[in-house]
């Protein structure tokens, strides 16, 4: 009995003291397990009398279980204190807003442009380019420009610096040096990646950047312009104006879009004309088809002869119209943007705020995201 209580108050006391649970399993093993000093006891009942087992049994059976008891409340213990501790380490604030994930956005310009050449895809419209470094005749001379017409000047065209021969490149002031590569005969030899020429009727698109020296609220040094060509027979202005409208009213997702046609001078078009769209000034901003008031937009007009001529194509066999948009102010007016210059001006917030998902739903009125 007395070798009972001293093993007894020897184990507890070790359990008491163990600091992992690792010496608890050790504890057990040695105490419990197969050869353990409790489980030895028990396989010495079986040499007891009948008597002494009756007197020995339960000691030892208490025994085993208040070691059994001791050991599991410890390993609780233990272990709750080591989950404690785990939790304290690897703890996660979640009261703080999480950081700050980068996701692309779409330029508002790219954005409008797609948006305009699905537009003009859907009314037949195919697409052309060209280099954005030009010569005097592509850009002016064939476009019917006068020698001396301001646009030449410097103040309002990039020149570079004179050639080993003698001629001045440019920045094209205008993607309407593509049209002229269109409408020339195919037999030209253009290179591979410049839009080539083609036998009318012709239909086609031209986005791109342009350079003009100015820069305001509403002008950029660099800007992108879509340009449109139609050369058929029998074309006519109410052509342009019913193409005009109809791109009006699909763009701006409105069909209370009203516009005008105001007489202008354009040297490769004659007659030409501004195209105003009725607008709301009202309230700080620019709503389209509403209001009484009214915006210039684009401008265009029946193609020259002498341009037709120019590009070799007989003028009177064939005739068309041309026109021009600026495509980060037509942005600008359907979004709402302020200034032009905030959207060259690489700020990563204002591309933020104003960018597109490149995953929206798409646009009902273009089928585009």
């Amino acid at each position: 009995m007395t070798d009972l209580i001293q093993l007894q108050t020897e184990l507890m006391a070790r359990i008491d003291a163990a600091q992992d649970l690792a010496a608890v399993e050790a504890l057990r093993v040695e105490a419990l397990g197969k050869s353990g000093s409790i489980s030895e006891l028990l396989k010495s009942l079986g040499r007891m009398s009948p008597d002494e087992r009756r007197e020995q049994g339960p000691k030892i059976n208490g025994l085993r279980d208040a070691v059994a008891t001791a050991l599991a409340t410890r390993k609780a213990i233990l272990e709750e204190a080591e989950l404690d501790a785990k939790l304290a380490a690897e703890r996660v604030d979640l009261t703080l807003p999480p950081p700050p994930e980068r996701r692309g956005r779409v330029h508002p310009t790219m954005q409008t442009l797609d948006e305009m050449i699905a537009v003009f895809a859907d009314m037949g419209f195919g697409l052309a380019e060209g280099p954005d470094i030009e010569d005097d005749f592509h850009n002016f001379t064939a476009l019917n420009f006068p020698p001396k017409h301001p646009a030449r000047e410097m103040h309002d065209t990039f020149w570079l610096p004179d050639g080993p021969t003698g001629e001045r490149k440019l920045l094209r002031t205008h993607t309407s040096p593509v049209q002229v590569r269109v409408m020339q005969k195919a037999n030209e030899k253009l290179p591979s990646w410049i839009a080539n020429g083609q036998e009318p009727p012709i239909r086609v698109i031209v986005p791109g950047r342009v350079y003009r020296s100015d820069s305001d609220a509403t002008h950029t040094p660099m800007f992108h312009q879509l340009e449109g060509l139609v050369i058929d027979r029998d074309i006519t202005l109410g052509h342009l104006k019913w193409t005009l409208d109809t791109f009006c009213r699909r763009f701006f997702e409105t069909d209370a879009v009203v516009t005008r046609f105001r007489p202008h001078h354009f040297p490769f078009t004659e007659p030409s004309a501004e195209m105003d769209v009725q607008c709301d000034r009202s309230g700080g901003s620019i709503k389209i088809g509403q209001g009484s008031d009214w915006l210039e937009i684009l401008g265009g007009g029946m193609v020259h002869p002498n341009v037709l001529r120019n590009c070799g194509l007989d003028a009177d066999e064939w005739q068309g119209f041309a026109f021009g948009l600026g495509v980060d102010r037509l942005g600008a007016l359907k979004y709402g943007m302020p200034d032009l210059r905030d959207m060259f001006a690489s700020d990563v917030r204002w591309l933020e705020h104003w960018g597109f998902s490149a995953f929206q739903a798409p646009n009902p009125a273009t089928g585009l995201s």
